[in-house]
């Protein structure tokens, strides 16, 4: 080796050695110490071992600030391959700016162009701004012309691109704001950590100074606040590491992009298990609760469940779990929370978790057991008629296989939102014994049309029963309905239901639907 090439390569190592260093060993200390994971390690977490391949790490070095505060590049995950960024908030606070935005820009577009899973691991306070002198302003660390098109503010382009054609995933791992937040609220699913995560689009000074709220930052946008109320974040977890399993734990029911199935996994679970306890966790009378959770646990693969979004609008619950092997989505009412009622919260959670699992050919398996819309002027002024209407437009706009199971009933619109009725593109219907379907239950069906008869009967309590059996004899049963028409395609018994959905799916797998041709449909958003 000559001299000079020699010279070349010890200076090459050296600026790397300092690069991977970020802000330095001081303000790496600084951020362990109060108790988060630098960029790296969070990567190195993540990540299969020796795994990561980093790009553009020297951009910056130069100006003092290493990779403009964000390590990109690529790696895999249980051997799938995915593209992502990490911001590191040694590096001018994490702050985006021109070079560090065109590094997030390319690694999306990267990830588009591959065809592999985005992930973001998120810790910035939003744009790089000037600080105020009396001097000439120079040119910020990091910053540069002829970048504008793909910096820090315009990422929404190929987030925006890339979404339904390959899996985006952001874990917010600091306190974000501003064009920070934008970002991961365009991914398909947000991570945040108790006490360590935040998301606002002002922070706390501000909305102090303009509209006198005197809030703390976990107030203001915590992960609770997020996972509870806002329906902003779709994981809420205690700590980092859990937040970065649970990443994998997701990522391992998604393909890796839309023109492919996700993978199939030996799960060992007997796809011809029988289970007669079923049967004894629902009630037969409409007006009791149960938790919906015993009955998803009991049909699908060992029980496994990924719950989406489980503190935000308790009545309907969605997730991922597998049936024989094969990655399914769960949308299901939830009698313990509502009553299983339909409302404003659950028709953006039941819609936007529809679409996902049709734009990644996940199946659907529907458990249906709701009394309808939520009546009352809250939920009207609300706009549930809009909101409802988004759940209608993903039911029909979705193409992938889908599995009802009617368990107890469902009544008036929830026939709708629930996609229960013909023309809804439900591919197979299955009812328990118990299943009621009307406009209302017998009971509510006697009182309006026959108040005046049970008032004048010799014993009306008495008479009222009589009429609500006859009532239930005649129509709200499955045998009634299976007789009259097609819609319900067997009633099946309930410790039969994991095997009957495992049995339709099969048949399904094949299932190739397209619809009309058009730029994009205009959902009621």
């Amino acid at each position: 080796m000559d001299e000079e090439m020699e010279k070349r390569i010890d200076q090459l190592r050296e600026i790397k050695e300092k690069a991977v260093l970020g802000g330095g060993e001081a303000k790496l200390a600084q951020q362990r110490e109060k108790g988060k994971l630098s960029a790296r390690d969070r990567i190195d977490r993540l990540l299969d071992p020796g795994s990561f391949v980093e790009l553009n790490l020297l951009v910056g070095h130069a100006s003092g600030a290493p990779g403009d505060g964000v390590v990109v590049g690529h790696g895999t995950i249980d051997g799938k391959v995915v593209c992502l960024y990490s911001q590191d908030p040694t590096v001018m606070g994490g702050s985006i700016g021109a070079l560090h935005g065109h590094k997030m820009y390319t690694m999306i577009e990267t990830a588009l162009d591959m065809g592999v899973p985005l992930i973001g691991l998120h810790d910035s306070p939003g744009a790089r701004t000037a600080r105020i002198s009396r001097e000439p302003r120079e040119s910020e660390p990091g910053e540069a012309r002829g970048l504008s098109e793909k910096s820090g503010s315009s990422t929404f382009f190929p987030n925006t691109q890339a979404s339904g054609v390959v899996p985006q995933i952001a874990a917010i791992l600091g306190s974000c704001a501003g064009i920070s937040v934008y970002s991961p609220a365009l991914n398909d699913f947000i991570f945040m950590v108790d006490g360590l995560s935040h998301m606002f689009i002002t922070g706390p000074r501000i909305v102090k100074s303009v509209m006198g709220e005197d809030l703390t930052m976990e107030e203001l946008g915590g992960a609770r606040i997020h996972a509870q109320k806002s329906g902003v974040a779709d994981f809420r977890v205690k700590s980092e590491d859990e937040c970065l399993q649970k990443i994998k734990d997701l990522l391992s029911y998604l393909p890796s992009n839309n023109r492919e199935s996700p993978a199939w996994k030996d799960t060992g679970d007997n796809p011809d298990r029988l289970d007669d306890g079923l049967a004894d966790i629902v009630p037969s009378n409409p007006n009791k609760a149960y938790d919906m959770h015993r009955i998803i646990k009991s049909i699908v693969d060992n029980g496994d469940f990924l719950e989406v979004k489980a503190e935000f609008a308790g009545e309907m619950i969605v997730g991922f779990t597998r049936l024989d092997g094969y990655p399914v989505g769960i949308v299901a009412n939830q009698p313990m929370v509502r009553a299983g009622s339909l409302t404003v919260d659950s028709s953006d959670k039941q819609a936007r978790f529809i679409r996902f699992c049709d734009c990644f050919n996940i199946p659907l398996v529907f458990l249906v057991d709701t009394p309808a819309y939520q009546p009352g002027s809250h939920q009207e002024h609300a706009g549930i008629i809009r909101h409802g209407a988004k759940v209608l437009y993903a039911l029909c706009e979705a193409v992938v296989p889908r599995v009802n199971v009617l368990l107890r009933k469902c009544y008036g619109g929830g026939s709708l939102g629930m996609g229960v009725v013909p023309g809804m593109a439900a591919d197979f219907n299955f009812a328990w014994p118990i299943f009621e379907q009307s406009v209302m239950g017998a009971a509510q069906t006697v009182d309006l049309f026959y108040y005046q008869e049970i008032a004048k009967a010799e014993n009306p309590e008495q008479y009222r029963q009589q009429l609500i059996n006859e009532y239930q004899d005649r129509f709200a049963n499955p045998f009634a309905a299976v007789s009259g028409g097609t819609n319900i395609q067997d009633v099946i018994e309930p410790r039969e239901t994991r095997r009957r959905l495992i049995q339709a799916f099969k048949l399904l797998r094949a299932k190739k639907i397209t619809r009309y041709p058009k730029r994009h449909g205009n959902i009621p958003l």
